[in-house]
């Protein structure tokens, strides 16, 4: 049987190996020494760095993020800003986040992680976040579940893992109001199905009108008494 403390030391160690050499400089022989065990031990439980690297990737992606309840939807959105605000500012996140993203533009099985990774920490607060504000009426049973996850985290991802911007004192709450009120409006909502366009006419002249019906002549009825033609007269 595997050790799970052996198992936890080789985990930590591929994190940290990540964060100061990159994945194209890591190596097993690295990882094994940092944790203080033999490389045996490694292939022991995987057979390769990819291997190594993604399963580490993937452990930490299953991990759920904690989403206490406030009972508002402003205020629940400014404490997931301030979890990812901390979790993308670690030393290690900051450093293996950017340097897997390179790594995942050549070689698909990490990309593929990757991308396993952010559908699942989508999933995570799509169902509890999101959820919870359309109980409290404050969402609409309708909205756009996919739309609303990339604009409550894309904003905070792209200033801190891709342009590595400084966080400012009073953004994270200020994000947090601006986002409740774009998700709280009517640009959420998926978009009205349009009524179909009537057929066209077909091409060509206009059908003329019918003319208008002639009445039939009246038939002319000779007066009582009136003798018929031809007949003699008496006086």
């Amino acid at each position: 049987m595997l050790r799970g403390d052996i198992t936890s030391a080789i985990r930590a160690a591929v994190m940290q190996e990540l964060a100061e050499v990159g994945y194209g400089r890591l190596s097993i022989e690295g990882v094994a020494r940092r944790a203080g065990v033999g490389k045996t031990a490694v292939y022991r439980r995987w057979n390769s760095k990819l291997a190594l690297v993604l399963d580490v990737v993937s452990d930490l992606a299953v991990r759920k993020m904690p989403l206490p309840d406030t009972g508002s939807l402003r205020d629940d959105l400014e404490i997931l800003l301030q979890i990812i605000n901390q979790v993308l500012k670690h030393r290690l996140a900051s450093q293996v986040v950017p340097d897997l993203l390179a790594e995942a533009a050549r070689n698909p099985q990490i990309a593929e992680t990757l991308q396993q990774a952010l559908r699942a920490n989508q999933r995570n607060v799509a169902d509890l976040l999101l959820g919870r504000a359309v109980a409290r009426g404050e969402l609409s049973p309708q909205i756009d579940t996919e739309a609303a996850v990339d604009l409550i985290i894309g904003p905070l991802y792209w200033r801190l893992a891709i342009s590595r911007t400084r966080i400012p004192q009073g953004y994270l709450p200020r994000l947090a109001a601006i986002t409740a009120a774009t998700l709280q409006s009517e640009l959420m909502s998926p978009p009205a199905v349009a009524p179909r366009p009537a057929a066209p006419r077909p091409a060509g002249p206009a059908p003329a009108a019918p003319r208008p019906t002639e009445p039939a002549p009246a038939a002319v009825v000779p007066p009582v008494g009136t003798p018929p033609p031809g007949a003699p007269v008496t006086a």
